[in-house]
This record gives structure tokens, sequence and C-alpha cells, in this order.
């Protein structure tokens, strides 16, 4: 029997997220799903609304090959085919599930940066993101589960619940910080091994409350692209192109990441920042505001929505928070301030903004409810 919950789930992302409209062309991309209901519930909302779907499947095993034999004219031929695709559509979701989520471990680094570059690079960044209405989510699988230290049942149960939240509710709750963003200069941030300034200073600020991304909940803008300095220490693990790095720390100096370090990979760390210029300059900063959300899974999607985090990202820069920097890589590494991770401070201005993950100010202070204290 199909889980009521999933047409429940494919109503929210059709109307809510991609809000599509009669006659609106939606690319449904699939990737190591477990089943298919979730597809064909999507397929039966979107044609219920007037709009036309389009589904890809996709098996990560066999982009483990594509990669693994990429060259440059490979990766070149299937971004200009996935890219006529894009150009189509109106909107996109994109569903990943976790079969293995360490398939592309033994792809050489070399090698993803060619499908970073010629294939992600042009499709999402250029097109996807820019020019449609878009959300990504993941499926529940037993991988993911055994992620999170949860059993397969508990999960599911976890992951119904944080997906199809109160997002009309989260949106008002994020609006004050919105307002205080905008109105922000100076960004001081610590922590353990952290001590780092940037400026916020006329860059947008984007609440999100799931319209992109589900599950949801954070606010991002980005840093003066030339502003940051100081030290960062990220406390949770970071899965990139397959490989988990962990205990990464940077070093930055009028915006560029000087020196970074891991306590694993310091050379594959240092060969993603090198691809190119963009990469080593930051191009988001967030804070994570889901309170459902408190442990990291080695799931971005997740970790970056954390309640007490925030998330700090080399590479591109999205348009609706745009710092000018460009870069085929775009990694949020999160920080966790809570006390139970560590704690630490944010400051705008010189004003204490939030302690421990907690905000100060009381217009702010809606964003703390269900978050645990100590």
């Amino acid at each position: 029997m199909k889980d009521p919950r999933i047409k429940e789930l494919a109503a929210l992302l059709v109307n809510h997220s991609c809000r599509v409209q009669p006659g609106g062309k939606v690319l449904i991309e699939a990737f190591d799903l477990p089943d298919t209901s979730l597809v064909c519930s999507l397929v039966d909302e979107v044609t219920r609304v007037g709009g036309l779907p389009l589904v890809n499947i996709r098996d990560n095993a066999v982009l483990r090959s594509l990669y693994r034999n990429a060259t440059e004219q490979s990766m070149l031929l299937a971004g200009r085919f996935d890219a006529a695709v894009m150009k189509e559509m109106d909107a996109y979701i994109g569903i990943r599930g976790t079969a293995n989520a360490r398939e592309f471990a033994d792809v050489p680094g070399q090698q993803m940066e060619l499908y970073q570059k010629h294939w992600w690079q042009p499709v999402h960044i250029g097109i996807r993101v820019p020019d449609t209405r878009w959300v990504v989510l993941r499926y529940p699988t037993p991988s993911m589960a055994q992620s999170a230290s949860m059993s397969t049942e508990q999960f599911e149960d976890f992951f119904f619940s944080v997906c199809t939240t109160d997002y009309a509710a989260m949106a008002r709750n994020l609006e004050p910080l919105r307002q205080r963003m905008l109105s922000a200069d100076h960004v001081r941030i610590t922590a353990p091994g952290t001590d780092l300034e940037f400026s916020i200073r006329d860059i947008p600020v984007v609440p999100c409350a799931g319209e992109c991304n589900i599950p949801d909940g954070e606010i991002f803008t980005a840093p003066v692209r030339d502003s940051v300095n100081g030290t960062i220490r990220f406390n949770t693990k970071s899965s990139y192109q397959g490989t988990v790095f962990d205990g990464i720390e940077f070093e930055l100096r009028n915006g560029r990441i000087e020196k970074a370090t891991c306590s694993n990979a310091p050379e594959r760390l240092n060969q993603i920042l090198d691809a190119d210029e963009g990469a080593r300059y930051i191009g988001e900063w967030s804070f994570g505001t889901n309170n459902q959300i408190l442990h990291p899974m080695l799931d971005t999607l997740f970790d970056e929505k954390i309640g007490g985090s925030f998330h700090f990202t080399p590479g591109n820069a999205y348009d609706d928070a745009d710092n000018g920097n460009r870069s085929s890589v775009h990694w949020d590494l999160v920080l966790i301030q809570r006390a139970d991770y560590g704690g630490g401070d944010i400051y705008f201005d010189g004003e204490l903004i939030r302690r421990d993950g907690f905000f100060v100010p009381e217009q702010l202070q809606p964003l703390n409810e269900g978050l645990p204290r100590a």
C-alpha cells in the first residue's frame, strides 16, 4: 500500500515549492530511488494542476562509470544534452536516494572536476538555479537511516515530519531575522578554533521556507567577497565528490582561503579549492534554523539546516544573494554552535545576535522554539 505521506509530500513539492501552473513544464529527476512511488505521485500531481511532467531516472552506479571514464569531450556532450532539456523547463524537482552514499569514492578527483565544470555547472548553476522554480530533496532509505543512527521506520517518520512541516510559520519567523541581516554590516563569529569577521553590507538576504530545499529552514546571504578575515574550524563532517572530510579548518585573508587543512584528506581538500579562482572565496553564509534537525548525518541537505548551526560556503554565489564570486564549486560546510557542540557567538555590528545556538534579541526568539537547551 502506498504511504499516504508520499502523496502529501508530492503536493507540497508541486504546489508550494515549484508553484506549477497550467502548461508548466516540469523535469522530475530521480537518483537511486528504492521505488517509484514519489515519482508517480509527482507525475499525478503535476498533471492534476495542468502541468507537463518529464521524468529522468538516473542510477549512481551508471553515473560512476560515466565519471570514471570521463573526458572533456564526453562531459561537454553530456552537459550540452542536459542543458538543452533544462532550457525547456519551467520547474525542476530533484530527488536523491542513497543506495550507497560513497558510490563515487573511487572516482579520481580530476574526473569529478571534469563533471563539475562541463556538466554540473552549465546545467544546474547556469540554467536550473537562475531560470527555473526548483526544489531538491532526499528520499528515505536504510542507508540514510544508518547515517542518522536511526532505525529505518524511525528515520521515515523523522523524514516526513521535517519535510512536511509548517513552512508558512517558518517563513513568518524568519522575516525579523531577514530585516536584521539587511541592516547589518559587520559580522563576527566565534567558536572553538573560530574567530571570523566579514561584512554583509548591501548583500541581499534570502529566507528559505520550503521553496528550493526539502527539508528547509535557513536564511542566507553572502559576505562581501574580499572582506572575510580570520580562522574557522568546522565541527561537522562533510561528504563532497565521494570523499568524507573531517576537521576542516580555513585561514582567510581579504576574502581568500590562504590555508586549508583537515584531519584526513588535506591534499584532496586543496585540490577542490584549486579548481578555479573562485573556489577559494566564500559564496554564501547562512543560518540553519530547522530545530527538528539537531545532529549531522553526512547529508548536506539536512546538515545545513541544523538548528543552532550556520554554514559557510567556498565557491559560487547564488544570483539572488550575489557577491560576484563565480566557481564550479559550491560546498556548504557546517559549524554547529549549540553548547553540546562547543558553543559559540555571532555578533552584528557589535550586538550579540546568537549565543550557543539561541537567538538573543527578543524579536528573534521565536526562532528558538523547539531547540533543546543543554
